[in-house]
């Protein structure tokens, strides 16, 4: 059933990484894993049905692989340089020690503690990776546990090994050590696939909500993104009874950069002018782009005469921002500030609108206060 139920984790595996493997790393060395430890079971089964064939060779170095895939697969989810060398030296160094005390000099105890402790290795690493890494939600605590249980099992198995337990340690005997074993080891097949998945369908649900609150190619955020900052910031201010101040940027003249440049350096334009504004603001400013050339800045706490100095830091940081590759644009800025308590978003919006095209209509590259 375990094996069963593994080619089953590793479609599902496979499937979320073919949709999803650019967004969350990992998943396909997992499903890879999966495979190889499938292949470890059956060739265990089939050890007796063919004692002249290496099939225990096999069968180890299909474990190794498997679990060693997994770590790579953890390292790559977290970001980290997968570790190829220490993988393959693990692999090829215990192939080499378990067949040596397989058929050179037959020691099962001495095979069960190389293999016991370079597996713990693979897990100890994942459990590493979870403690310095790992961000603090259920799904990555399920893991790290799960992963940490794990490690512990096949390290007293290993230590038993070491002290030459054999009538522990044989999973082909009868008794509780060897039963828990087994019945760990089947469980955690599945609950740790189970376990990483859980903490890939979180990492892909953060992404999917960045996505719909940022704009995908400046990343700032965009409209939606931009109402949820806004209602969040004006419940504090009306609090505190301090003002919210917004800001309306567009840029001038950047119809004619399109039709001159081309829209692939009109993108590089908008990029650059968005990490601009996002430079000269506070931490708890916040910019969108509204489309098009437009974005709009939210000023917490702040009133009409810091958000003109604001404005005047986006102006001087935009001249600095000039690059030699990109043409140099300028921008016309309007301010409005809340007139009261019960005035609505988009009636600020509005004024501040209003303010922006007066700074059109005046002649450009200017800033303008809403009335």
């Amino acid at each position: 059933m375990t094996t069963l139920m593994s080619v089953a984790m590793s479609i599902v595996m496979h499937s979320a990484h073919s949709n999803f493997g650019k967004e969350v790393k990992g998943l396909d060395r997992w499903a890879m894993g999966l495979l190889a430890l499938v292949g470890g079971g059956v060739a265990f089964m089939l050890r007796d049905e063919f004692p002249q064939t290496p099939l225990p060779m096999a069968t180890n170095a299909l474990l190794f692989c498997g679990i060693g895939l997994s770590m790579i697969g953890t390292q790559e989810f977290f970001g980290r340089q997968p570790s190829w060398r220490t993988f393959w030296a693990i692999a090829a160094g215990g192939f080499v020690l378990i067949g040596w005390f397989l058929v050179i000099k037959p020691d099962f105890a001495a095979r069960v503690t190389i293999f016991s402790f370079l597996v713990f290795y693979f897990y100890a690493e994942q459990v590493r990776l979870v403690w310095r890494h790992g961000t603090p939600h259920f799904s990555t605590r399920f893991f790290g546990t799960l992963i940490g249980i794990q490690a512990l099992v096949v390290l007293v198995r290993g230590c038993m090994a070491l002290r030459a337990m054999v009538a522990n340690i044989d999973l082909m005997r009868d008794n509780a050590m060897a039963n828990i074993y087994l019945g760990v080891a089947n469980f955690m097949a599945l609950m740790l696939t189970v376990a990483f998945m859980t903490m890939a369908t979180r990492r892909l649900q953060t992404i999917l909500e960045q996505r719909s609150t940022h704009d995908p190619l400046t990343g700032v955020l965009n409209r939606r993104g931009f109402a949820m900052f806004y209602e969040h910031q004006r419940l504090q201010m009306r609090r505190a009874g301090k003002p919210i101040t917004l800001m309306a940027i567009d840029l001038d003249h950047f119809k004619a950069v399109n039709d001159r440049f081309g829209h692939m350096v009109g993108d590089k334009v908008l990029v650059q002018v968005a990490r601009a504004i996002r430079q000269t603001l506070r931490e708890t400013d916040d910019v969108a782009r509204f489309g098009g050339e437009e974005f709009v800045v939210l000023l917490p706490d702040s009133d009409e005469h810091n958000a003109v100095l604001a404005a005047e830091r986006i102006r001087d940081a935009l001249r600095r921002f000039a690059d030699i590759q990109l043409p140099m644009v300028t921008v016309s800025i309007g301010i409005g500030c809340h007139a009261s308590e019960q005035e609505s978003l988009d009636a600020l919006l509005a004024r501040t609108d209003a303010a922006l095209y007066r700074a059109k209509e005046n002649g450009r590259d200017r800033i303008e206060i809403a009335m």
